[in-house]
């Protein structure tokens, strides 16, 4: 009979933009996870105290009905709730293999492949410096990369000094890489249908693996007509959190990819379904992971060994502080593939030493404006 691991303590620790959830079982089991709802911290804290009461007792391993219970229960809906979620149930499903003694990926059905490959999210800048760093991640190892080619100063260009630009920008790049580096274009949700779809045209030169968020993610409806008159591969999803809105994007908005994010889309428990449904639509993933802190990180990490139509997962480099106190290793990437450890769940611990004097990330509302001074897209 399989022993009943009880929830006995739920602790919350905060670093930055990260919200690290720790669970306790009263047979001294223990869990870690993430959540990715970066732009208010402190507000995922609260809905993981106010989730407490209703979880402790509850049986560790009945992580869908967990799941059911923290969704369903008021109706409520959002990425603050959804970091809550899934912070919990990356929690539930280490300590899951901690008492199996296998990795989660083990637990989730097993490998699909042998590595995970890392997309070096690339810095921003001038056109010069952003074809360098182009170049560093392809001296480092990475076979795929991801500019972020919209940049603050493109609201306050004319329409044809702003293509012009983006267009010059994604020349430098593929021409500092050539054809063997795959290049995910990031449009960060900066731009209207019309101008996006002329920017789009211009791109499809230079073979990008695929362009992300062209529009602001208000409408799946939308985005499908951005992506039925564009002959690109497109991306998006990273802002939804659950299976029924990744459904509309899946069938409705004509993406090639979708972006699912595990730290604010379920965890484990619902990014496997989320997976699942892309996958029947012969769409792959390619997971959100950035700000994602260590834990986040290795947790995509395990559902990416798992994932068959796993694409490829966006990355910056962990080994920098904060992140670096935050855990007792970090997720190692080798040859531009990131890899989990071998040992038992997610193979990580937190330190708490680090939380003892860390600060919470706090993001001022200070949007882009335009030159007549309007909030511009984002």
């Amino acid at each position: 009979m399989t022993t009943v691991h009880r929830i006995d303590q739920i602790e919350t620790f905060t670093s930055g933009a990260s919200v690290f959830v720790r669970i306790t079982t009263d047979t001294g089991l223990r869990g870690i996870g993430e959540s990715t709802a970066f732009a208010f911290p402190l507000a995922v804290v609260a809905v993981v105290d106010a989730m407490r009461p209703s979880l402790i007792g509850a049986d560790a391993f009945e992580t869908t009905r967990i799941w059911m219970r923290a969704y369903r229960a008021l109706g409520w809906r959002g990425i603050t709730l959804g970091g809550a979620i899934s912070a919990i149930d990356q929690a539930l499903w280490d300590i899951r293999g901690r008492h199996y003694e296998e990795p989660v990926w083990q637990l989730l059905g097993g490998r699909t492949r042998e590595a995970v490959r890392a997309m070096k999210v690339i810095a921003t800048g001038t056109v010069d410096e952003v074809a360098r760093s182009a170049r560093d991640g392809q001296s480092e190892g990475y076979t795929a990369i991801k500019v972020l080619l919209h940049q603050h100063e493109h609201h306050t260009m004319s329409h044809a000094q702003r293509i012009s630009d983006l267009v010059d920008r994604m020349a430098a790049v593929r021409e500092a890489t050539g054809n063997e580096m795959d290049i995910g274009v990031e449009l960060h949700r900066n731009m209207q249908p019309g101008n996006s779809i002329a920017l789009i045209r211009e791109l499809a030169q230079f073979r990008p693996l695929f362009v992300e968020d062209p529009i602001p993610p208000d409408s799946a409806l939308s985005f499908g007509e951005v992506s039925a008159k564009s002959d690109m591969p497109m991306a998006a999803g990273e802002r939804n959190t659950t299976i029924y809105e990744f459904r509309e994007y899946v069938e409705k908005a004509g993406v090639s990819f979708i972006r699912p994010d595990i730290g604010i889309a379920g965890g484990f428990t619902h990014g496997m379904k989320i997976c699942a449904l892309a996958e029947a639509h012969h769409q792959g993933i390619i997971p959100h992971c950035v700000p994602s802190g260590p834990v986040a990180t290795m947790a995509h990490v395990h559902l990416g060994m798992a994932v068959s139509n796993w694409e490829v997962q966006e990355h910056v480099d962990q080994n920098v502080e904060p992140h670096q106190s935050m855990v007792d290793r970090l997720p190692p990437v080798i040859d531009g593939y990131l890899h989990p450890f071998d040992a038992p769940g997610l193979g990580m611990e937190l330190r708490d030493d680090h939380f003892t004097d860390s600060t919470v990330a706090v993001f001022p509302l200070s949007p882009d404006l335009t030159r007549d001074g309007s909030v511009a897209l984002r």
